[in-house]
């Protein structure tokens, strides 16, 4: 189970990205080894959508 802080991202943080950081192995348990997260990905390329950055 993730951490308290993985929950809890600080003002001005994307909640998604600072949950794939935070609790890398939850998020991520799908994925093969070596293979990219597609949201990691589309966040890397787009950008945070603004509905996803804490306040």
């Amino acid at each position: 189970m993730a951490t308290t802080k993985a929950h809890n991202p600080p003002r001005g943080e994307c909640s998604q990205c600072w949950f794939h950081a935070h609790a890398s192995r939850e998020a991520h348990v799908e994925l093969g080894p070596r293979e990219d997260c597609p949201a990691c990905v589309d966040h890397m390329v787009h950008g945070h959508p603004d509905h996803l950055i804490a306040r």
